[in-house]
C-alpha cells in the first residue's frame, strides 16, 4: 500500500496478487460480491491501471505516475455507471446468490468500483474511494468474525488499509500540488 500512496506502479502489481488471495478468502465465507468484485473487476482494472500508470510517468519522478485531474465527463460517467448500473446489477446478482449481509456487500461493490476506476484514471481521489471501501469491509468482516473468529485478522487488515489509504490521499494531494506548480 505504501507503493500506492507514492504512485508507484508496483502497487498495481501487488493489487493483482491481493485480488487473487482476497477472492479465495471471500469465497470461503460466501461473500460472493467481494469475490466477484476482486476477481472480476479489481483484478482486471489493476492490470489496466498497470498499463495506464506505465504510460503516464510523472515528469518530476519517473517511478511515480502522473496525477490526472478529472473532467466533468469522468465524474458523470462514474456517477451513472457506479450508482445506477453497478448497484442494480450487483444487488440482483448478490441477492440471487444468497450473499450474507447483502446491503453492505452491495455498498462494497459500489465503493470498490469507484476506487478502482479512480485508480485507473490516476485521480488522487482513488484513496478516498478505497477508504470508503475499507470502512464497509471492516463492517463486513466484523460481522463475519461474529460467526467465525478466524476472520478477525481480515477486519484488522482493512483497518490498516484504511489508515494507509488516508495517508495515500494526503500524499497524492501533496504530489498533485507539486505537479501543477
Amino acid at each position: 500500500l505504501v507503493f500506492e500512496a507514492k504512485g508507484n506502479v508496483w502497487a498495481q502489481i501487488l493489487m493483482i496478487l491481493f485480488s487473487i488471495l482476497y477472492g479465495v478468502i471471500s469465497f470461503r465465507f460466501r461473500y460472493w460480491g467481494e469475490m466477484i468484485t476482486y476477481l472480476g473487476m479489481t483484478l482486471p482494472m489493476a492490470v489496466w491501471s498497470t498499463v495506464t500508470w506505465l504510460k503516464n510517468p510523472s515528469k518530476e519522478n519517473g517511478s511515480e505516475v502522473a496525477i490526472q485531474t478529472l473532467a466533468r465527463r469522468h465524474l458523470a460517467l462514474l456517477a451513472v455507471s457506479s450508482t445506477a448500473a453497478v448497484t442494480a446489477v450487483f444487488y440482483c446478482i448478490l441477492k440471487s446468490l444468497d450473499t450474507p449481509n447483502l446491503f453492505f456487500s452491495t455498498v462494497s461493490v459500489i465503493t470498490s468500483f469507484l476506487a478502482a476506476a479512480l485508480t485507473m484514471l490516476r485521480s488522487s481521489y482513488y484513496a478516498m474511494g478505497y477508504a470508503a471501501n475499507d470502512v464497509v469491509l471492516i463492517v463486513l468482516w466484523v460481522m463475519a468474525s461474529m460467526e467465525n473468529p478466524a476472520y478477525i485478522p481480515v477486519a484488522v487488515n482493512f483497518a490498516i488499509f484504511l489508515l494507509n489509504d488516508l495517508y495515500g490521499f494526503v500524499s497524492w494531494k501533496k504530489r498533485e500540488v507539486l505537479q501543477t506548480a
